[in-house]
């Protein structure tokens, strides 16, 4: 298990457009992604979920990845919200 924590860094937080396409790059993954934000647990690979989570600009999120591809795939999504997922 990988565990990494980023703050979301982009204005509008992770609103529907980042949303999806978080969820996007989850799929390409096999392991399980989660996403944790306080005490809230949420599968990455879920629209909903990840809509629901209510991460805003500031916001702590830690990564969670378990599995084959952990390490790819935590990888991977800290470029993704270090990227602001492409708005700014």
């Amino acid at each position: 298990m990988i565990e990494q924590t980023i703050t979301v860094s982009n204005r509008a937080g992770v609103h529907a457009r980042p949303a999806a396409l978080l969820v996007q790059t989850t799929k390409n993954f096999i392991c399980n992604i989660y996403l944790e934000k306080g005490r809230d647990r949420i599968n990455a690979k879920s629209i909903m979920g990840v809509i629901t989570l209510g991460a805003a600009f500031g916001t702590e999120i830690k990564i969670v990845a378990e599995g084959e591809d952990e390490q790819a795939a935590v990888e991977t999504l800290v470029r993704l919200f270090d990227s602001k997922f492409e708005e700014e």
